[in-house]
């Protein structure tokens, strides 16, 4: 056998070993796929729907929660601006020393 032959059979038994695990020996039973909820048992208002929102439907609490972390952002910005306003430190009108 030429290099290039020996080199494609061994190509071949690498992908058979990596690409299918149902014919190596690490392979195990099929199991179910796992379920993922939130225990939303003891919780009320705004948890309990937040929890169920996740349970019912993954890709709007995915949707809600990219919405809702940058608004959350922004009201933490202003708020922490607001107080840092009454307590003298203003940042709009600062000299920048980097220059």
């Amino acid at each position: 056998m030429t290099l290039t032959r020996l080199r494609k059979l061994f190509q071949w038994i690498l992908m058979g070993f990596f690409c299918w695990p149902g014919l190596v020996w690490a392979s195990g039973e099929k199991v179910d796929a796992i379920v993922i909820v939130a225990d939303t048992r003891h919780l009320s208002g705004l948890m309990a729907w937040w929890g169920n929102l996740y349970n019912e439907s993954h890709v709007y609490f995915m949707l809600l929660t990219i919405v809702l972390i940058p608004l959350i952002g922004v009201a933490f910005g202003l708020i922490a601006d607001l107080i840092m306003g009454h307590m003298g430190i203003d940042l709009e009108s600062r000299e920048l020393a980097e220059h």
